[in-house]
């Protein structure tokens, strides 16, 4: 049976669709209307509320925490400030990634780690001989994202605080009422946002001081089906979509660097030691032979090829999370992993694996669609990633 996470009395009071779907082995909502496309546009255009509760939370405190996790991430924590969060992946000793998430620098030696899948032993692993404490915090610790234009001015009316200040990555303390929450300027969707980290005993209250204070600013219960699309537009990746965690692979073509999936910006190799430092820095002379990229799908390419059996174009409703591959001329030259039509950008995306030099900006390729019922192939166009960055998101 799945878990309910601490926001479950409210979440499934209004979730008229009974859309439910498992994450971490909790039941959070896909969608509260029958369609997700108002709580989509409450991203991009409002406020939308969304529980994160599910998330694996660590507490990493200690003379070596900073230590621990300078040794375990590939980011440079070491020299981190208090107040400051990173994302960040990290890796197997042959710099392949097993997990990503953000580790927030609450105190001198106190941190917070989240991660998509259960991390206690490979932190555990990598403390012998430490001073550290390591303490799973997922279930006494519930999270809710505040995300879109209007998230700063919702956040401020329920806090009483003037949150201007507060930079992209970084994580202050605060107040709902008489509830305390630590606030990281931070989120999943590439738009201004916010995570409310509380106690999940008092969860419930922060849900209602948010939901009346954000009542002006058009503030909206959001479920993961919105989440999909939006992320997909920022070009974020997902663990067992986009990429494949070095602990479950089963073959070695199942494998990811960081530099293969767009993230050799978070690899510190100026770092004394990390775990996969030298086939990290290995690859790095070399460059990757594979590159996440993303695919904008020709929409002529796409008409064409509906026309010709006597239909308008057809896009998907939700995101799709599939295996689909990508070629140039009749070599397969890679794979998309998960893509959407876009409602902001008015574009077929994809994120999409392929091999160097063939992931180059700009680089014209097809990708594999089915129409009805037969494989067929639409024209599509490398681009850089995100296919949404907007400036309000650090401003």
């Amino acid at each position: 049976m799945l878990a309910r996470t601490p926001l479950h009395e409210r979440t499934s009071a209004l979730c008229e669709s009974w859309a439910w779907r498992r994450w971490a082995g909790y039941a959070v909502c896909g969608s509260y209307d029958m369609s997700h496309e108002r709580e989509y546009h409450a991203i991009r255009n409002s406020a939308a509320l969304l529980d994160v509760s599910p998330l694996y939370k660590y507490r990493i405190s200690g003379r070596d925490a900073a230590w621990l996790l300078d040794r375990v991430l590939v980011r440079d924590v070491i020299n981190s400030k208090v107040g400051q969060v990173m994302y960040t992946p990290w890796c197997d000793a042959q710099g392949k990634v097993i997990d990503d998430g953000t580790v927030s620098r609450l105190e001198e030696s106190v941190f917070r780690l989240t991660s998509a899948e259960p991390s206690m032993r490979w932190l555990h692993l990598n403390a012998a001989g430490m001073q550290v404490t390591i303490e799973d915090v997922s279930g006494q610790t519930a999270a809710l994202a505040l995300q879109g234009p209007n998230a700063r001015h919702v956040l401020e009316a329920a806090t009483g605080s003037d949150l201007g200040g507060l930079r992209y990555f970084r994580v202050t303390s605060a107040r709902m009422g008489t509830v305390p929450v630590t606030v990281s300027r931070t989120g999943y969707t590439g738009d201004l946002g916010y995570e409310i980290w509380m106690d999940a005993d008092r969860a419930l209250d922060v849900w209602d001081t948010l939901v009346a204070a954000g009542s002006p600013w058009g503030i909206t219960p959001t479920g993961i089906l919105a989440l999909d699309i939006a992320r997909i537009e920022a070009g974020l990746i997902l663990l067992d979509v986009d990429y494949v965690s070095a602990h479950k692979a089963l073959i070695a073509n199942q494998l990811s660097s960081p530099y293969e999936l767009n993230l050799g910006w978070a690899v510190a190799l100026g770092k004394e030691w990390f775990v996969g430092k030298a086939a990290l820095a290995a690859e790095q002379r070399r460059a990757a032979e594979w590159r996440l990229v993303g695919l904008e799908v020709n929409w002529d390419s796409l008409e064409r090829l509906y026309g010709a059996v006597g239909l308008p174009p057809r896009l998907p409703a939700v995101a799709w999370r599939v295996s689909v591959p990508v070629y140039s001329g009749s070599a397969q030259i890679g794979y998309a992993t998960s893509g959407c039509w876009s409602p902001l950008l008015k574009k077929y995306i994809a994120l999409a694996h392929l091999r160097m030099p063939y992931g180059a900006a700009g680089t014209e390729v097809d990708m594999e669609v089915t129409v009805e019922h037969h494989r067929r192939r639409a024209a599509a166009r490398v681009t850089t990633l995100p296919f949404f960055d907007p400036p309000r998101k650090r401003a």
